[in-house]
């Protein structure tokens, strides 16, 4: 894909997995949050805590997850503690890492909890 073009799916994957999130009750409080160490697709509030969304987009799920590198993964745990460092309760907030894979089809397929660190 051009760049333009991934870049506007990529937009398109995430507002669908942040509305799917949505609809089961998890409101959205950052698309695209930028820090220093990195970005984040989608941050959603959970209760007390956060839930830290990378969203992944290929032919398949399978696909999809395998485009997620160590090397970004660091990156996500950088920009979430750096995230969380602005809340009240800081590192201690609750928070998990979501991977959402979305296949040609559309279909959403959510990880819970893909990262544990």
């Amino acid at each position: 894909m051009s760049g333009s073009v991934s870049y506007h799916a990529g937009l398109s994957a995430e507002g669908q997995v942040a509305r799917d999130y949505q609809q089961r009750g998890f409101p959205l409080v950052r698309h695209r949050w930028r820090g220093k160490g990195g970005e984040i697709d989608l941050v959603m509030r959970d209760g007390d805590g956060f839930v830290f969304v990378e969203v992944k987009k290929s032919r398949s799920h399978a696909r999809a997850a395998e485009r997620l590198s160590a090397r970004q993964i660091q990156r996500l745990y950088d920009a979430a503690s750096e995230f969380l460092g602005t809340c009240p309760a800081g590192l201690n907030t609750p928070a998990r890492f979501d991977v959402a894979l979305i296949d040609s089809f559309g279909r959403i397929e959510i990880l819970e909890n893909a990262l544990c660190a």
